[in-house]
């Protein structure tokens, strides 16, 4: 089981999210989006934290026959 406290390269958020890499850094610089860190100049982001923002973005349908 791969441990969610593994902590992810933008450009393997973009990956798993395809969310541009773009509009990644453009969240980051208003203050919304995926929880980062930064580690000198470099950022990265948790995989529990992108997991958990992309389930808050799951939208639910009614199961229509």
């Amino acid at each position: 089981m791969e441990s969610t406290f593994r902590y992810l390269t933008e450009k393997e958020v973009t990956e798993i999210t395809r969310i541009g890499l773009q509009t990644l850094r453009n969240q980051r610089f208003r203050g919304v989006g995926i929880p980062y860190s930064k580690i000198g100049r470099s950022v990265r982001y948790c995989l529990s934290d992108v997991i958990v923002y992309m389930e808050k973005q799951k939208i639910a349908t009614s199961d229509v026959q």
